[in-house]
């Protein structure tokens, strides 16, 4: 494998790169972007350290040189795998090094034999497109990042995973995985909420109904998680489908916002893929406005869970 500087090597990323990956990530985006200072992007949020701790084994660092070129990531939510944020330096673009860091995200997908994968990216850049394309994804529907402020508390703090017993953790951990699992085959998000726990970069909202449990999200709070400063950010959200979804899932934003507000922030972000037709109205009736948008590509090229009967809330970047 080389480039026109020289040869590439991928391997997996260490926590000595972690520094470097998080700059280059944050140039990536930012030049791509056309932003004046491309180091300040995203800010006080951080999507590079919080993914390494959460599985360094699915994480990889590509070296031209002798010198960090640029990292990718792949998650696992149970039958459901997606991967990102690949970046590359900015010197290095258009050398096929993107491809280069592909390539284990996959044979990682491969090793967790993943039923459905996905990604979010630019839906403007025929040069991300056709990419992706070439491992089999597929562009479908748009997603938006929607955010929205929150006002002071208006009740009590909706119950979470960390204000649980530790005793009765794994009960609600097996709760989540039936709810999850009746949205999608497989798809489990036990690994993303005690990540979340373990890192101590936010909380899971649990929704608590007549006979179990009515939803659950995954939220990043604050500086140091993927939501920065003053942000609830809404990772993954679900409610059980079926008869007044729609109503656990007005509850469920309800429990996001008033966790927000409990813990001093000033906003609620949330994706929302454009396919899940009720649940994006919803948001924009509750006053959720789109700051970015992307499309989500899939692998197969099949809906997965954004379809327009499904409650669920994320963006797979």
């Amino acid at each position: 494998m080389t480039s026109s500087t020289g040869a590439v090597s991928v391997r997996p990323l260490a926590q000595a790169d972690l520094d470097d990956a998080d700059e280059i990530f944050r140039i990536a985006f930012g030049t791509f972007l056309g932003l004046p200072d491309p180091r300040t992007t995203f800010g006080s949020a951080d999507l590079v350290r919080t993914r390494w701790a959460a599985n360094p084994d699915a994480a990889f660092a590509a070296v031209v040189d002798g010198r960090l070129a640029g990292s990718n990531f792949a998650a696992r939510w149970g039958s459901v795998g997606y991967f990102g944020p690949l970046t590359v330096r900015p010197d290095l673009w258009d050398q096929g090094i993107g491809r280069h860091l592909m390539d284990p995200i996959m044979d990682r997908f491969e090793t967790w034999n993943t039923r459905h994968l996905g990604l979010f990216t630019f839906a403007h850049s025929p040069k991300h497109l056709e990419l992706y394309r070439r491992y089999g994804f597929w562009p479908r529907f748009l997603t938006a990042v929607m955010g929205k402020p929150v006002a002071g508390p208006v009740g009590p703090p909706p119950p979470t995973y960390t204000t649980l017993p530790a005793g009765q953790r794994p009960e609600y951990l097996a709760s989540c995985r039936a709810l999850t699992y009746s949205v999608y085959p497989g798809l489990d998000l036990e690994s993303e909420i005690q990540s979340v726990h373990t890192q101590g970069i936010g909380d899971t909202v649990l929704l608590e109904g007549d006979v179990g449990l009515d939803g659950l999200a995954v939220c990043h709070l604050g500086p140091g998680s993927e939501a920065g400063d003053g942000v609830c950010y809404v990772k993954f959200g679900a409610v059980r489908p079926g008869r007044d979804a729609a109503d656990r899932f007005e509850r469920l934003l309800d429990a996001c916002e008033q966790l927000a507000a409990d813990r001093g922030l000033e906003r609620v972000d949330a994706g929302m893929n454009l396919a899940r037709t009720d649940a994006y109205g919803r948001m924009i009736d509750r006053g959720y406005r789109t700051g970015l948008q992307g499309v989500a590509m899939h692998r197969p090229n099949e809906s997965g869970y954004s379809r327009a009967d499904t409650y669920v809330i994320d963006d797979w970047r």
